[in-house]
């Protein structure tokens, strides 16, 4: 009978901040078409060479979105940014 005349027992919360795996919504970046693909099996050497450093810019520019799709997936998610997706 004693149990009954004990006060109840306090239900204690403690908060833990645990980190959650998120998957990024960040869109892949589209591959650019690359001037050497389009070209002939028989091109001359200087029409390569101006493909080919063509290429090379379209390349680094592809490089560039590559890069920053990566850098957003990767930032921490804050409490603001978890709010909007809900």
């Amino acid at each position: 009978m004693t149990g009954c005349s004990s006060a109840a027992p306090v239900a204690k919360f403690d908060q833990v901040k645990v980190a959650i795996p998120v998957a990024c919504q960040e869109p892949e970046p589209a591959r650019p078409q690359m001037p050497t693909d389009q070209l002939p099996a028989d091109v001359d050497v200087d029409a390569y060479v101006q493909a080919a450093e063509a290429e090379i810019h379209r390349r680094e520019g592809y490089e560039i979105q590559l890069r920053q799709a990566l850098a957003n997936c990767k930032q921490p998610i804050t409490a603001a940014d978890a709010a909007i997706k809900n």
